[in-house]
């Protein structure tokens, strides 16, 4: 892992990551930014590269839920100094690939069919079924020189197929093709597994935490 994520890479991702979702971009929050999600169970969500004086500030003052915290940093270096009404939600990881993934070329399995999109900055990858189902999506948001991959998704039924890997490559084309070479992205802990495969390295551990609701 890199010791640190810095402010200007934290920014860049999460532009991209606004830019996926057709949200307003983050704006400064002291040390960190601030996203408004505008989403039932997300309504907000702040973003510190460390575990600072800032965030620990912002844990005590939030009392409301779906109010998001989130980090750059293992939940042992702060759990301890936050109120207990905050829940750690499940791992998730900061990865980067600045080389070439390890992905062969390949040929889409039989039953489906290639559509590409692009809106500004986004680019969207979807792979049809032959029944008309979305098989796979992903997309990918250039921001600078950075290529971020967010929300690359496998429908249950089509899994096994190599179609999340053909997605990527094929989104990897798309940025080379705009001279960017440094891919990132935020992933599950079964996605880190897939990307590992794929030539990625984790960056940073990214943990986030929420108040749930009462009811």
């Amino acid at each position: 892992m890199k010791d640190k994520v810095s402010e200007n890479l934290l920014e860049k991702w999460l532009t991209a990551w606004s830019l996926s979702r057709k949200l307003s971009l983050p704006v400064q929050y002291k040390s960190g930014f601030k996203v408004e999600v505008g989403e039932e169970k997300q309504k907000q969500r702040y973003v510190f590269s460390e575990p600072n004086e800032d965030f620990f500030e912002l844990s005590y003052i939030i009392d409301e839920s779906w109010v998001y915290l989130k980090v750059c940093a293992a939940s042992d270096r702060f759990i301890k100094n936050i109120p207990e009404k905050w829940k750690i939600e499940p791992q998730g990881y900061m990865m980067y690939c600045f080389h070439p993934m390890n992905i062969p070329d390949s040929k889409l399995a039989d039953g489906y069919n290639l559509e590409c999109s692009e809106d500004g900055f986004v680019f969207t990858i979807k792979i049809i079924a032959e029944n008309g189902e979305l098989a796979s999506i992903g997309r990918l948001v250039l921001v600078d020189n950075l290529a971020v991959y967010d929300r690359i998704v496998t429908d249950e039924k089509h899994r096994r197929k190599g179609l999340a890997s053909f997605v990527i490559k094929e989104l990897e084309k798309i940025a080379l093709s705009k001279d960017v070479f440094n891919n990132f992205l935020v992933a599950t802990e079964e996605g880190r597994l897939l990307y590992e495969n794929l030539g990625w390295e984790v960056f940073s551990l990214y943990t986030s935490i929420v108040i749930p609701s009462k009811i």
